[in-house]
């Protein structure tokens, strides 16, 4: 376990108790939240769960989670409330909606938020919670469905020292680094730096791969072979045998990175930096959502490769 904070601890820290006897309200059971939620639960956390779908929670509920209805109803009477939910929108309408996370939030609890959204979006929710005498973190996460199962996640956090020491031992049952990053919105800027690194590599690793199969190679081989060199990455350890596989299934969706490439490049005109890498990025992503595979993992560019090699073949030939 890597854990670090950057900032110190003073003597009116509270950390919390043994999970056994820590009450969290859990919102959002996605592809990564319902794994995480169930970690917790199986720590022995007393477990309230909230998502749009009853349908999806019902694993959890059936392991002994309690449902609630509302992201209001989540927050009530528990020590904790977790967040884990895909877009900007719905992360406003969670906490600041009618039925929402702010109506029911009381002094002393805590809000941890480990979706990806807008660091703006992450100062907001800090100062609601400020407001009402409890405190929040904003903890994305990087490491997929494989991590969110496995409870090896990268957790990127942002607020104050103190409620960063408090929640470790929620974030120790979730991941193996754990990084505190500076105040409020210092984790989802973090994790910008994040996805921007996970575009590129997941680009190249696509088109490297496109191009070992256009090219008649034994792809499991030339994996074999770059694995182990200067070009070793996550993207060529867990995505590419997915690509020859024909598994595009999302342990992260195209669209889910789409949304966080505009938060990159919104978030890089406030600062006034071109990023051009960014950019294409961005644009590539667009196009495969664009032709309908919003919904498939991120290694499902080379669906878009395929086709626009299909494209220009058909091309050559017409002309020829």
């Amino acid at each position: 376990m890597q854990h670090v904070n950057t900032g110190t601890t003073t003597s009116e820290t509270r950390p919390l108790h043994e999970l056994s006897s820590t009450r969290i309200g859990w919102i959002g059971t996605g592809i990564m939240g319902g794994a995480m939620a169930g970690h917790l639960l199986a720590a022995g956390a007393p477990l309230k769960v909230h998502t749009r779908t009853r349908a999806r929670a019902e694993a959890l509920l059936t392991a002994g989670a309690a449902w609630a209805a509302t992201p209001a109803e989540a927050t009530r009477d528990v020590d904790v409330v977790c967040v884990n939910v895909s877009l900007p929108e719905e992360l406003d309408a969670v906490f600041f909606g009618p039925d929402g996370v702010s109506q029911a939030l009381r002094s002393g609890q805590l809000v941890i938020d480990f979706g990806t959204s807008r660091p703006s979006d992450a100062r907001r929710i800090a100062e609601a919670a400020l407001a009402r005498g409890a405190e929040a973190l904003d903890a994305p996460v990087s490491g997929g469905d494989v991590g969110a199962r496995n409870a090896t996640l990268s957790i990127m956090v942002g607020g104050n020292a103190n409620a960063f020491d408090r929640a470790l031992p929620i974030f120790h049952r979730l991941g193996k680094t754990v990084v505190r990053l500076g105040e409020s919105g210092a984790g989802q800027r973090t994790k910008i730096v994040n996805q921007m690194l996970v575009a590129t590599s997941t680009i190249g690793m696509c088109e490297a791969v496109h191009f070992a199969q256009t090219a008649g190679l034994d792809t499991e081989k030339v994996l074999a072979a770059v694995g182990g060199g200067a070009a070793a990455s996550w993207s060529i350890a867990t995505l590419a045998p997915r690509v020859l596989r024909g598994d595009f299934e999302p342990g992260f969706s195209a669209q889910n990175l789409l949304k966080d490439l505009r938060i990159a490049r919104d978030e890089a005109h406030e600062l006034g930096l071109a990023l051009p890498v960014v950019e294409h990025c961005l644009r590539r992503y667009e196009s495969l959502v664009a032709t309908g595979h919003g919904a498939r993992g991120t290694q499902g560019l080379v669906l878009l490769l395929r086709a626009e090699q299909q494209a220009s073949a058909g091309h050559a030939k017409s002309r020829g």
